[in-house]
């Protein structure tokens, strides 16, 4: 299993500059990757990262993408006087030529270039490419909105020459629509593009009709281009991961791609004065964090825009730290996606129906009476935008975000536990774990006695559950402490040890404890009002959140649509998940489901599974410490039945967890 995060960094792609004054290039400084770098160092993750040197793409590798005549353009511009490199660069929208910029372009080419050959041949599991120029928005005879050479096209063209990959996703998280990408791939479907972008019903740059949610590829690429338009600004976490849940994550495990590459422009966080997002920078952990469930963990992050320099390098250190295996930071920020947002995922659903057996009897159809169009019709009438008007953000307002971004981060980094993931040896399993399972001395029989009589006599009754506690509350208490970052126990009724760590939990001072009961168990009913969440995945219908007979690909449509928004909506303190017996679920979901749920209460979860189910604890284990999930084969679509439960559930609960909506009929 590969392992270790690769960073490309070379600060000779810092020597492309502007040399003249011009009010819509003037953002894209060098600045942008030297502060992103300094930033990782402060944070001391270069260290931690195996560092791997650029290259120059070739000329053979840039014109699996471009045409000849954009190369010998571009290559012209090496020894141009400044009026030259002008008069050259007003061919092109938003681009600006230096003669050091075709230098740049190729290492920005071989730097992406080099991480997928470090992800692909094993040496590393993922990694991230600081480069410049960025790429996603040139064509195949175009430089265009600051890029010259579509460095994450040519990547993908490349892994197919050379790999031989049939299934490759692209995310392009950049607030402007890679325009670039959707040319060069939308007939293809070994490409899945996907991209979400300021729009505003095409009043924002670049402006275009194939950038609405309608574009969905053409010929046998119909379907593999999905574009999410966002229709206002201000968009902010829970949109964002309102997206991932109902549209990305459902069409990518679907596509089971052998490879992700995310096209990571930052302007679509907060303070950026092209997006005028809201996101803050653990988002980005958070999505990173959900990608990396795919594709066995095989994913390149190539940097493409942003443009308020504080924004960027702490968006891109918390994708590193994501990429890292760090514990993910709790997202801030109220959990309910805006009406807009919602009026266009629908709208994207609504459009790919006809392409995905996910979609199938989903509830879509199309939105006309957006919340948003009124309103901008009324603006484009009195006010005619500017095609890529530049937006002024003065000083004051760039150094407002940067106070704001230093007290954010400040309250949302924690320390990283020192140890991992821990269990105890009381039942002799703890050799069938990976060697990363760090082993903890059980807890001595006359205080678990003293501890169960206390608090927890009237949950156990039985001597063999009484001497499993051991376990299990001296691994909780090393959660609960930060002693460690998450754990498991095994038990002989997991029911129960799970209702004592509740009340324990509780008991330590926690306010929001989520339990996810897996299998057929006799939930002990809490007490603790508003304190524990409990979600039962179960045959039998008793009890809070019920997720009935979830079973096989099913179990897709109940994670990624109502296990993980509650779950997000709740934002707990800790995650407790439990299995018990006759579980009709196989252990590549229950694995999934401790994957997913590792985004949420700072990656603290506690494990509690039947002390019989080998297999699990070892697969559960490894998730735990970091491994990747294996693929999970071919996608079975959700029966009708399936749909329509998990629909019924998710309207009986939308009010009280807000990221439940997945459409703008409210």
């Amino acid at each position: 299993m590969a392992s270790g995060t690769a960073l490309i960094y070379d600060e000779e792609m810092t020597t492309h500059k502007l040399l003249w004054s011009d009010p819509i290039c003037d953002i894209e400084v060098p600045e942008r990757l030297s502060s992103s770098y300094e930033q990782l160092k402060c944070y001391h993750l270069v260290e931690r990262c195996v560092c791997v040197p650029a290259r120059e793409g070739s000329e053979e590798e840039i014109l699996l993408v471009h045409s000849s005549e954009h190369l010998e353009v571009a290559k012209s511009t090496q020894t141009m006087n400044e009026e030259e490199l002008k008069r050259v660069s007003e061919n092109y929208d938003a681009f600006f030529f230096h003669p050091n910029t075709y230098r740049c372009a190729r290492l920005a080419v071989g730097a992406t270039l080099q991480l997928v050959d470090a992800v692909m041949s094993g040496k590393v599991r993922n990694g991230m490419a600081l480069v410049r120029p960025p790429g996603h928005h040139s064509q195949r005879n175009a430089a265009n909105g600051f890029c010259l050479f579509n460095n994450v096209a040519i990547a993908a063209e490349y892994t197919k020459l050379k790999y031989g990959l049939q299934r490759i996703l692209i995310v392009d998280w950049d607030v402007h629509h890679g325009q670039g990408t959707q040319y060069i791939f939308e007939e293809d479907p070994s490409v899945l593009y996907f991209s979400w972008h300021r729009y505003e019903h095409q009043e924002f740059w670049p402006s275009l009709k194939e950038s609405d949610y309608n574009a969905v590829g053409l010929g046998k690429g119909k379907g593999f281009n999905i574009n999410l338009p966002w229709n206002k600004v201000g968009m902010g976490n829970s949109d964002y991961l309102a997206a991932f849940f109902y549209v990305l994550l459902p069409m990518a495990f679907e596509f089971d791609p052998e490879l992700v590459i995310v096209s990571s422009g930052y302007d679509s966080g907060i303070g950026d004065p092209e997006g005028q997002m809201n996101a803050t920078p653990e988002v980005f952990a958070h999505l990173t964090h959900l990608l990396m469930q795919l594709a066995n963990g095989k994913l390149c992050v190539i940097l493409e825009g942003g443009y308020h320099l504080k924004s960027l390098a702490e968006s891109v250190c918390m994708t590193v730290k994501s990429l890292l295996g760090d514990p993910i930071p709790q997202i801030t920020g109220e959990m309910a996606p805006c009406l807009s947002a919602l009026e266009s995922i629908q709208n994207v659903r609504a459009a790919h129906k006809p392409y995905w057996k996910w979609l199938t009897y989903e509830d879509t159809s199309f939105l006309q009476n957006l919340s948003t169009k009124s309103h901008l019709l009324k603006k484009a009438s009195s006010n005619p935008s500017m095609e890529h008007e530049p937006k002024i953000t003065t000083s004051n307002e760039t150094a407002k975000i940067e106070r704001f971004l230093e007290l954010h981060m400040k309250n949302i980094l924690f320390p990283v536990p020192p140890i991992k993931t821990a269990t105890t040896d009381s039942t002799g399993l703890a050799h069938f774990l990976p060697v990363a399972v760090h082993l903890v001395k059980e807890m001595d029989k006359s205080e678990i006695k003293a501890l169960v009589s206390g608090f927890y006599a009237d949950l156990v009754k039985e001597d063999e559950t009484l001497l499993s506690l051991g376990s299990t509350l001296v691994i909780l208490d090393k959660i609960l402490k930060k002693e460690v970052c998450n754990g498991i126990a095994t038990s002989p009724t997991s029911a129960v040890s799970a209702a004592v760590a509740l009340r324990h939990s509780v008991r330590f001072g926690l306010q929001r404890v989520l339990c996810v009961f897996v299998g057929d168990m006799q939930i002990i009913p809490n007490t603790e009002d508003g304190k524990m969440l409990i979600i039962h995945i179960s045959e039998k219908e008793h009890f809070l959140l019920l997720l009935k007979d979830a079973e096989g690909n099913d179990f897709f449509s109940a994670v990624l649509g109502f296990i993980l928004p509650v779950a997000y909506s709740y934002q707990p303190n800790l995650t407790v998940i439990a299995v018990g017996p006759n579980r009709n679920l196989e252990i590549s979901g229950i694995s999934l489901l401790f994957a997913l749920l590792q985004g949420l209460a700072e990656s603290r979860i506690f494990a509690v599974i039947k002390d019989t189910e080998i297999n699990l604890m070892q697969s559960v284990a490894k998730v735990l410490v970091g491994a990747s999930l294996p693929p999970f084969g071919v996608y079975l679509p959700p029966t009708r039945e399936k749909v329509n439960k998990i629909k019924t559930l998710r309207d009986q609960f939308q009010q009280e967890w807000k990221m439940l909506q997945c459409s703008g009929k409210l």
